[in-house]
């Protein structure tokens, strides 16, 4: 990464601009956070651990799902974003982790979470959704369901580094798994998953990025003392919009 940063300031390159993201630190019982592995051909991130995530899609800002938690307006305010920006954040983040590890933050209501979501049904519905053959608002509808923004718990936000080809800017959500829900290795763009706790994910045995290797740093520092609900609790407290921005 030093040998890119200064290849890129000696280029004289313009920086590109970053693109919208979100990403959510699935976590579960006792104290493990999930992680998937980037397949070698991948343009960013490759053969890299990473959290499920990736950028917003445009119809996430478009089309409104059934809400329940805090609103778009209560999330423009916690992140600093216009309102449509917020929502669309939001939207990435439980669409983008049901994409990639099977997971589903949403109910028939704002008091209940939906079971098992691994059926065929499910799974030709999550495919669709990864081949944007299947608007995520749509998806939701057609289901009865509504997405549960109180799942999510804003954690940070990171800039990728000028001197990357290509750039996010990512807005980081801890999650915990519901109860009845199962991850899955959905396969694509991930060639392997782990379970583990954020003090082993983050000691070197996996190969992964500052961002996420930070973020697990941070949340060690919660394993015996409370786990996943003092994690949870302590979110509150942070400034999710207050970019962290890595040089070299």
């Amino acid at each position: 990464m030093a040998e890119m940063a200064r290849e890129f300031a000696a280029s004289g390159k313009q920086a590109p601009e970053p693109r919208l993201a979100s990403t959510v630190v699935l976590l579960r019982e006792p104290f493990e956070a999930y992680l998937l592995r980037r397949v070698p051909t991948m343009a960013f991130a490759a053969s890299r651990y990473v959290f499920p995530g990736g950028g917003v899609d445009p119809r996430d800002a478009a089309v409104l799902p059934d809400w329940a938690g805090p609103s778009p307006a209560q999330w423009a305010a916690r992140l600093r974003l216009e309102e449509s920006v917020a929502r669309s954040v939001v939207c990435a983040a439980v669409r983008e982790v049901f994409e990639e590890s099977g997971v589903l933050l949403a109910g028939a209501d704002a008091d209940t979470v939906v079971g098992d979501v691994s059926g065929p049904d499910w799974e030709a519905a999550r495919l669709a959704l990864i081949a944007r053959e299947l608007g995520f608002a749509e998806f939701l509808s057609g289901n009865g369901l509504v997405l549960r923004s109180d799942l999510l718990a804003p954690w940070s936000r990171w800039v990728t580094p000028e001197f990357e080809p290509r750039r996010f800017d990512t807005y980081f959500f801890l999650a915990q798994l519901p109860e009845g829900q199962v991850t899955r290795d959905v396969g694509g763009e991930a060639d392997a998953t782990v379970w583990c706790s954020p003090a082993e994910a983050a000691d070197g045995r996996y190969t992964m990025l500052p961002p996420t290797r930070h973020t697990l740093l941070e949340l060690a520092e919660f394993s015996g003392a409370g786990g996943i609900e003092a994690a949870l609790a302590a979110a509150p407290d942070r400034d999710p919009a207050d970019a962290i921005r890595p040089t070299a």
